[in-house]
């Protein structure tokens, strides 16, 4: 058992970011996130805890409304997330958010669609397969496409990577930095780093030690790492399987057209199968370092030998070897 919970379990997720007592937590860390651009002063959880009605969907959403130090308002969801089509489902919880707040009642009024900004802040604890993610941190705001310049502040979206994040402790500068390392490396820390510099680390330490869990606080998030570690494992065995059939299709489609180039240019047959081994070997050396990179992704989120080596297709021993 690690001295620290794994704060990317719904049931960790809550406990540090979607309850009263540890609301200075969830405070600061919107505050260095948005640093220079607002400061919170206060917030009130509107749902301490939104799950989605269908499995696929699983992941907790932590629903803010938030004050700052010039009394502006705004709502904030934080969301956990490890399922397809995140980007687009992302959206979909946004304008759910601010269609809450539009008076279908007075439809015919102006005021009737004013509404707070929604920011969709989500965190993504797995390697992002997609274009529109492909650094750390993604902001997306409604801007002129020309321009570049913002036209409105009612919606925003903040999607952070963690596998993307690759800096060490000693190179984390910002608060933020430091906020993301903690995170990211929880569940393996054996003490918290920076609470000598930040006194937001220690109660951060407080929260997430597992040897202050009640039985009961503690068979609950049990579970709810469970959950995480099938998740991510049958998440990890769906995406080898469509690669094998990606690599599958394109051999298959490699070979016919190499054979009809051969016919055309009339090639050796020697040479023909020369090229051909080569690129079968080149395709299984390229399968096997996907194998090892999806394992270790594996093993950074937590999840045992087993698990990885089901999710990864690798040897438990390979395996073994890749910690």
């Amino acid at each position: 058992m690690g001295k620290y919970i794994n704060p990317f379990t719904d049931w960790g997720f809550k406990r540090l970011f979607g309850q009263e007592f540890s609301k200075p937590l969830l405070i600061s860390f919107l505050n260095d996130l948005l640093v220079d651009e607002l400061h919170v002063k206060d917030l009130t959880f509107r749902d301490k805890e939104l799950l989605p009605p269908t499995k696929d969907q699983r992941g907790i959403i932590c629903d803010v409304y938030c004050e700052t130090d010039t009394g502006d308002r705004f709502i904030v969801e934080m969301q956990n997330r490890w399922q397809p089509n995140f980007l687009d489902r992302s959206i979909c919880y946004a304008c759910r958010s601010i269609l809450d707040q539009v008076d279908k009642g007075r439809a015919e009024r102006e005021d009737a669609y004013k509404f707070l900004p929604v920011y969709t802040i989500c965190f993504m604890n797995y390697m992002p397969h997609t274009d529109e993610v492909s650094k750390f941190r993604t902001d997306i705001v409604l801007a002129d496409k020309d321009t570049k310049a913002q036209v409105s502040n009612k919606l925003r979206f903040i999607y952070l990577a963690l596998p993307l994040f690759e800096k060490k402790a000693e190179e984390c500068v910002t608060d933020f930095e430091k906020w993301i390392y903690v995170l990211k490396h929880m569940e393996a820390l054996s003490r918290m780093p920076f609470t000598a510099q930040k006194e937001i680390f220690k109660q951060l330490e407080d929260y997430a030690d597992s040897h202050r869990l009640t039985k009961k606080e503690w068979e609950a998030y049990e579970n709810s790492l469970w959950v995480v570690r099938d998740n991510m494992a049958c998440m990890a065995a769906a995406e080898r399987e469509a690669r094998e059939k990606g690599h599958a299709e394109g051999r298959a489609e490699g070979r016919a057209e190499g054979r009809a180039e051969g016919r055309a240019e009339g090639r050796a047959e020697g040479r023909a199968e020369g090229m051909k081994q080569g690129r079968a070997e080149g395709m299984k050396q390229g399968r096997a370092e996907e194998k090892k990179a999806i394992a270790k992704n594996l093993l950074a989120m937590g999840l045992t030998i087993e698990q990885v080596a089901q999710g990864s297709g690798l040897p438990i021993e390979e395996v073994k070897g890749l910690q």
